[in-house]
């Protein structure tokens, strides 16, 4: 049973985790349709990121070595070490590239305005981040329900 609760946890951590970067994109339609709410979706990805997407990467982190050591699986299985390898990779991207872009993109909004170039600009590098990031975390989710053979 503990086993099984740890599991849920793991799952969970993913849902809330995945599931919450998963909404920015409808956050940032929305406010591309009403630029005076641009600055409370962005402030609002901002708190979203830092108080569930985040947490919950960290949770998906410690209850995947604890499931990985409870079952035995050698960090040397194909698919749990390159979900490893994209996971260090996700998050020294996301701390060292796409978080001092998204802070840079919120300074710009507020000081320059969503009409500014320098604005835009940063507004299509961070969305090319998120994407790039959400598209290896899919991979991740990929290889750790299929546990394909990689080689």
């Amino acid at each position: 049973m503990p086993y099984l609760l740890l599991k849920w946890l793991h799952v969970l951590a993913a849902v809330v985790a995945l599931g919450t970067n998963l909404t920015y994109t409808v956050w940032l339609a929305l406010a591309a349709r009403d630029e005076r709410s641009l600055l409370f979706a962005l402030r609002g990805i901002r708190y979203l990121d830092r108080r569930l997407a985040n947490p919950g990467y960290l949770v998906l982190l410690v209850t995947g070595l604890l499931m990985m050591d409870w079952v035995g699986f050698p960090l040397t299985t194909p698919w749990l070490l390159v979900s490893l390898l994209l996971y260090i990779a996700t998050a020294l991207l996301g701390f060292f590239v796409y978080a001092p872009h998204f802070r840079r993109q919120i300074r710009l909004a507020e000081e320059l305005g969503p009409q500014a170039e320098a604005y835009k600009a940063a507004a299509r590098r961070s969305l090319r981040l998120a994407w790039l990031t959400t598209v290896i975390v899919l991979v991740i989710l990929f290889l750790m329900v299929v546990k394909p053979p990689l080689w």
